[in-house]
């Protein structure tokens, strides 16, 4: 039977248990000053002994991103961060991707880059059908998003309100996923067989797009080969 060399053997699925690969790593080139400090100690203790709700005010240009910085490396959470908007979720990802650079720093907000809901005016008896146009690389940093907190405990989601609707169940997510591994060996017809089944096509060229993989060998895509050469594109 053929076998490719992904880059581990059998088939491996994604574990519903979450990874610990480390504790949060801040690097920033300042310390606490002024009145960070003890706000920081303040917040840690609240939060460490259970209090539900905890709130920290400042003025714009105090440094309370970087305060809550210090939060999330004192207590070394999963966190998730809700922005009213795309806009001060963009800061908050780009800030928050400096301070943790070794750690993951993810964003979560709704894909669309236009949607119109659908709509009737009686008097007019006109209807208008319900159009919508998504944006391909936001939807991947959802998903991105969401398989960080799978995979790994230090994550941080920086979201808008759009996180409320969720991705569907975890167990059903992760029962659409196969885990490839450097070093990992499979059969061809099962490598190929797991790929279509989360639709995956075959490349047409050797440009990727989004959902397709390139593979070695003829058009039926069975020749042996290695995966972590020309079908680096899984």
């Amino acid at each position: 039977e053929e076998e490719v060399l992904v880059g581990g053997l059998g088939r491996a699925r994604f574990s519903s248990a979450v990874a610990m690969p480390g504790a949060f790593e801040l690097r920033a080139p300042y310390r606490p000053s002024g009145d960070q400090p003890s706000a920081i100690d303040s917040l840690v203790a609240d939060v460490q002994s259970g209090v539900p709700r905890v709130v920290l005010k400042g003025a714009t240009g105090t440094g309370k991103t970087f305060v809550l910085a210090n939060l999330i490396a004192r207590t070394n959470r999963p966190t998730l961060i809700v922005a009213p908007n795309k806009v001060l979720a963009a800061q908050l990802y780009t800030e928050l991707r400096s301070f943790f650079p070794t750690n993951a720093v993810t964003i979560f907000f709704s894909h669309f880059d236009f949607y119109r809901p659908e709509s009737y005016a009686p008097v007019s008896q006109n209807y208008v059908e319900k159009a919508s146009q998504t944006n391909p690389k936001i939807d991947a940093l959802r998903h991105e998003a969401t398989r960080s907190l799978f995979e790994r405990r230090d994550t941080i989601v920086v979201a808008t309100v759009s996180c409320i609707y969720g991705l569907g169940m975890p167990a059903e997510y992760l029962d659409r996923a196969t885990a490839l591994s450097v070093g990992q060996r499979w059969r061809a017809a099962d490598l190929l067989a797991a790929l279509r089944e989360m639709r995956y096509e075959r490349a047409a060229g050797r440009q990727l797009g989004r959902g397709e993989f390139l593979w070695p060998g003829g058009a039926g895509g069975t020749s042996g080969g290695t995966a972590g050469g020309e079908a680096g594109g899984v």
